[in-house]
């Protein structure tokens, strides 16, 4: 290694002459000597010495401090100061310029020799720590992603040009500022202020991460998604020295993600258009098939009909005017639940004298030769429900049960009430063809038709139907099948509905 140069500023002679004697004898190199504040600057300039003595008392109008203060800032060399001065007010100006050491007259030649190794090692560390604190500013100010950092108080260190460009803010005009006037975010769906990151992290010493749909308000009010998680700095062990955020803008994945959306909603409608129309088409077609071919009979026999044949044609058009009466009113309905139509208007009903009369009711319609067998052992029936809505979901689930079982089965209708939990829970079980299990997560899909239901007649529309008022009603639906054995739904109504 080679041995260290030092520049000696002493405006007595023979000091600085007994000095660099001393640094001699200890295998330094004395580059040379100076006695005023100017000539150890230009001397400084000149040789680059590693380090300097500075007597603190020089000639000429600059003193030692002020001289140390312009090597030290312009020249980044250490400086140990030489003085015979240690009162407090000399330490405390001796101080402002961070010297790397100070020696009192008189002193020895190990005094000179620990001053000079301590004085270059903390300048080594000094440079070293500045260094990867350089680097580490170049790697954070080149980088994508937006960074934030803050002392432990909370309060802006540090910003990146890419936190500065999302946030809108300054670096020089956010240092010292608290977070969360820098860094405020909030719900994108409630559009609640949402906890800042830097908080909770000084709080449960540990990384956090934003929600998924968090936005940050930047400084002239802009609304910019924002994915991020925030780190401690530690120091001593379990003390954090600070907090740092690291976030990225989202805008432009988030609009992909919208338009990915959209485009596979538009893609879902123009098949559900699709599907609509060759379904509704071809239920359509039955009923008028019927009732064309019943007037062309009509038509051909006329007085040749006996009055029984008559009543048989006339039946048969009025039940297709019926299939196709109820067609239209399933697609209207369907229309209005998709245009968030479909209101709940409760009234007091006795849910008990309700589902008699609609058995009934249907029973006098659906002659298929099916026993609806009734339960209710409640005495207090009444709730707030929407009549309307109740009778689309029961005479479809009804028509069901009918429709995919067979002749003559029993079909079980069952109301309870659960009053401590306010509902009322309605539970219709057929014996008929049950649901495959691999259609059973499809079943509630606009025009979706179980794989062993496709030689029944139906339009697929009935389950959303019943789902949908179900929903409008603010209750739950939920169902049990097996194939071959049969299938249970499960109504659970809230008794008021107001």
């Amino acid at each position: 290694m080679e041995p260290v140069k030092i520049l000696v500023v002493e405006d007595e002679v023979i000091v600085a002459r007994t000095i660099a004697s001393q640094l001699n004898q200890l295998g330094y190199i004395v580059i040379g000597t100076a006695s005023s504040g100017k000539a150890a600057i230009a001397k400084a300039i000149e040789t680059s010495p590693e380090l300097v003595f500075m007597d603190i008392i020089l000639k000429g109008e600059i003193d030692g401090i002020t001289t140390a203060s312009y090597i030290r800032e312009h020249l980044d060399i250490p400086v140990i100061f030489l003085t015979a001065y240690g009162d407090d007010n000399t330490i405390e100006r001796a101080k402002i310029t961070q010297p790397f050491g100070y020696i009192v007259k008189p002193f020895t030649s190990k005094d000179l020799r620990i001053s000079i190794e301590m004085g270059l090692l903390k300048h080594r560390l000094e440079r070293d720590i500045r260094e990867n604190r350089d680097r580490l500013a170049t790697l954070l100010n080149s980088i994508s992603d937006a960074v934030i950092a803050t002392d432990e108080l909370g309060n802006v260190t540090f910003m990146n040009p890419a936190a500065e460009e999302i946030t809108g803010w300054h670096q020089a005009d956010a240092i010292g500022h608290e977070v969360s006037q820098i860094f405020n975010i909030i719900d994108e769906v409630t559009e609640n202020v949402l906890e800042n990151p830097v908080t909770k992290v000084l709080r449960e010493q540990k990384v956090v991460y934003l929600d998924e749909y968090t936005s940050l308000i930047t400084k002239d009010g802009r609304r910019v998604p924002i994915g991020d998680s925030a780190s401690p700095i530690m120091g001593l062990p379990n003390k954090i020295n600070g907090v740092v955020i690291v976030f990225w803008d989202l805008s432009e994945r988030r609009q992909t993600e919208l338009l990915e959306q959209a485009l596979q909603k538009e893609r879902e409608l123009n098949n559900l258009k699709s599907l609509f129309i060759s379904t509704v088409s071809h239920e359509f077609r039955n009923p008028l098939s019927v009732i064309q071919t019943a007037i062309e009979l009509i038509e051909l026999h006329g007085q040749n009909l006996t009055e029984t044949k008559k009543n048989t044609y006339i039946k048969r058009i009025k039940g297709a005017v019926q299939s196709m009466k109820l067609l239209m009113e399933d697609v209207l309905f369907m229309g209005k639940s998709e245009a968030a139509k479909l209101d709940c208007k409760p009234v007091l009903l006795n849910l008990k004298g309700f589902c008699q009369e609609l058995i009934e009711e249907f029973t006098t319609v659906e002659i298929s030769g099916h026993e609806i067998i009734f339960t209710c052992s409640d005495e207090t029936t009444s709730a707030f429900m929407d009549e309307r809505l109740l009778h689309y979901i029961f005479v479809n689930l009804l028509s069901n049960a009918v429709k995919y079982s067979p002749q003559n089965e029993t079909i079980r209708f069952d109301l309870t009430f659960d009053q401590s939990k306010g509902v009322a829970i309605f539970r219709i079980q057929d014996e008929g063809i049950g649901i495959p299990i691999a259609d059973q997560t499809h079943l509630f899909e606009s025009f979706y038709r179980a794989s062993n239901s496709q030689s029944i007649q139906g339009t697929g529309l009935g389950l959303v139907i019943v789902k949908r008022c179900v929903e409008a009603h603010k209750g739950e639906i939920a169902f049990s099948s097996q194939e071959g054995v049969g299938t249970t739904f499960t109504i659970t109504l809230p008794l008021n509905c107001q």
